[in-house]
């Protein structure tokens, strides 16, 4: 099927290459015409795991291509998923314009039956405002098919989805969506994220209205946000008793009503969906005059997180005015260069505000993050960040991290002080290689041996 995706941004990119692997020709729109020369380039204007070589391979095998001008798409293609921003406003609100721009301009050049599918996260009922401008279009509608793709884990997201939503008003939209994803939903294609994948179940396909649909998006991903403010709610609660977070955690995400992701203490959560998602749902609720209190609570925990975190590094400091402080993390997640309302840069600017001077490092995120924060030092890897540091905050929890040669970090600081801000690392591993470290709700930090058998 000729498909068109509106946008290339993280979304647009992994849904417009997953679906020129799937089979479908697919032409990707962007009004960013210098966005466009660098994909058209062979480059990415993002970092994501495998995207890169899906992008190219399905360039060349002329699936995918990319363009300026929306009306070129929309002539060819009967599909349309709309896939661009929707920032927040000041007030918390959802920014709809760059949705409804897209949707303005698919009805002055659509011609014929179009399926315009909203992918972008959106309040419920903006299907209904959409379709105000296909009245004098009457073949046109809109659907909503919401994504669920994870920062690092998205081109897999993609291919193995928990579940496909989609949100229609005729059983013909309906199925025009089945047929795109049937390849997706039978898991019917050769796996570009693992090579030696076997057969997998097939993946849950729901039809359900437009407005449910776009409920969701919200209702999944503020429910994800309230299970990370619980635990680090607990956090604080078992440093103040001397109990292990992560022992509780490990128990009580083992009860297959809860699940044990998202069960991950730390300094809270960021990036583009969950504090903007969060905000955005909040709302929603007060126009439709329900009390959203639990969400205002959950963002309220993890607002405070920064702080807690901060005094945290004081209390083990003392002044930190003048003392060098190395960062392991600028992503506000790894796998992703992303560093929208990372917590790592809220950390950051609180201590530069008290005269800390900081050395920072991250795989991916350097140039993004110093685009944010051009004042500080960023050292070429992660030893170097360690060299004369007086502690080492560790706020992204890459997997480079921990596979560090500890010994050689610990002989070039200052003061072998690790305060972590996401639990990467044992206490038993640290105390081994002599440092000072801190975690989070670590208030037990040693392990009791695990009892054997009687008389053993």
């Amino acid at each position: 099927m000729n498909v068109a995706v509106v946008g290339a941004g993280y979304v647009g990119l992994i849904t417009a290459a997953g679906l020129a692997e799937i089979g479908h020709r697919v032409i990707c729109v962007d009004d960013d015409t210098r966005k466009v020369e660098v994909l058209i380039s062979g480059r990415l204007p993002l970092y994501e795991p495998i995207l890169e070589d899906l992008v190219k391979r399905n360039r060349q095998a002329k699936r995918l291509e990319f363009v300026s001008r929306i009306e070129d798409a929309v002539e060819k293609c009967p599909v349309i998923f709309i896939c661009v921003g929707t920032p927040s406003l000041e007030d918390g609100e959802t920014d709809l314009s760059s949705v409804e721009g897209v949707a303005r301009k698919i009805a002055e050049c659509a011609r014929g039956y179009h399926l315009v599918v909203e992918k972008s996260t959106v309040p419920v009922q903006t299907g209904r405002r959409l379709q105000k401008y296909f009245k004098s279009r009457l073949q046109c509608e809109v659907a909503s098919n919401p994504e669920f793709l994870s920062e690092g884990s998205g081109v897999e997201d993609f291919f193995h989805p928990d579940r496909i939503v989609v949100g229609v008003d005729s059983e013909k939209a309906a199925g025009l969506l089945k047929e795109i994803y049937q390849p997706v939903i039978q898991q019917s294609f050769a796996c570009p994220v693992h090579a030696s994948c076997g057969k997998r179940a097939e993946a849950p396909f729901i039809v359900t209205d437009v407005n449910s649909a776009e409920l969701i998006k919200h209702a999944s991903n503020s429910f994800l946000a309230m299970k990370i403010s619980f635990i680090n709610m607990i956090a604080d609660l078992c440093e103040a008793v001397g109990a292990d977070v992560e022992k509780v955690a490990e128990a009580v995400g083992m009860d297959k009503r809860i699940g044990d992701r998202f069960l991950k203490p730390g300094v809270g959560f960021g990036g583009s969906c969950f504090p903007k998602d969060l905000q955005a749902f909040v709302r929603i609720g007060r126009k439709a005059g329900c009390d959203f209190g639990l969400l205002r609570e959950v963002e309220k925990i993890n607002h405070q997180r920064i702080d807690l975190f901060v005094k945290k590094i004081k209390r083990e400091l003392g002044e930190v005015s003048g003392k060098r402080i190395g960062v392991w993390g600028l992503a506000f997640k790894p796998g992703t260069d992303d560093v929208r309302t990372s917590p790592s840069l809220a950390v950051i600017r609180e201590l530069v505000a008290e005269g800390a001077l900081i050395r920072a490092y991250d795989p991916e995120a350097i140039e993004k993050a110093r685009a944010e924060l051009p004042g500080i030092e960023y050292g070429r890897d992660a030893y170097a960040v360690a060299e004369n540091a007086e502690a080492l905050l560790a706020l992204t929890e890459w997997e480079d991290f921990q596979h560090l040669d500890l010994a050689k970090v610990r002989q070039v600081m200052a003061r072998p002080l690790v305060i972590d801000g996401r639990n990467m690392f044992s206490p038993a591993r640290m105390a081994e290689h002599g440092f000072e470290y801190v975690g989070i709700g670590r208030g037990v930090t040693g392990h009791l041996p695990v009892p054997g058998p009687k008389n053993a």
